[in-house]
């Protein structure tokens, strides 16, 4: 009998690992370690913060930026 697969991401520290595959082999539900609310936070800014900053910028300053990071991925090949 095959057991199910984790679908979640493991722990990386080893009694958080250990625990997982304990509750994954005794079929009791896999726990996620709690997220600490600043890394939560930083993380839900990050996901809207490009777009907000993009409806805030103008034609020629994301032009500006854009050709930036051009001529900088350019000097980066050299």
């Amino acid at each position: 009998m095959n057991a199910p697969r984790l679908k979640k991401k493991l722990p990386r520290d080893a009694n958080q690992l250990a625990k997982a595959i304990v509750d994954n082999a005794t079929g009791d539900e896999l726990c996620e370690p709690p997220e600490s609310t600043k890394a939560a936070a930083g993380r839900k800014g990050g996901l809207r913060g490009g777009e907000s900053r993009a409806k805030k910028l103008t034609a020629k300053e994301r032009s500006a930026i854009g050709k930036k990071t051009a001529s900088a991925r350019w000097e980066k090949s050299d």
